[in-house]
């Protein structure tokens, strides 16, 4: 699993940072930061979670 991050579309909400702080980090500067862009299958739950909660549908999952 590959985290995919359209950052045309990203307004750095952080509702993906508040899901999983370890994978996704909004900083001062107000852009979005991937910190593991190949996270764990453990951490599959998680990231689908931020896939649906992200509002403007920026993040998606692709499988490698």
């Amino acid at each position: 699993m590959r985290i995919v991050v359209d950052f045309d579309l990203c307004e750095s909400n952080a509702v993906c940072m508040e899901i999983a702080p370890d994978i996704f980090e909004v900083r001062d500067d107000d852009f979005l930061y991937i910190l593991n862009e190949t996270p764990d299958e453990a951490d599959r739950a998680r990231v689908q979670e931020c896939v649906r909660r992200c509002p403007k549908q920026a993040i998606s999952i692709a499988e490698d």
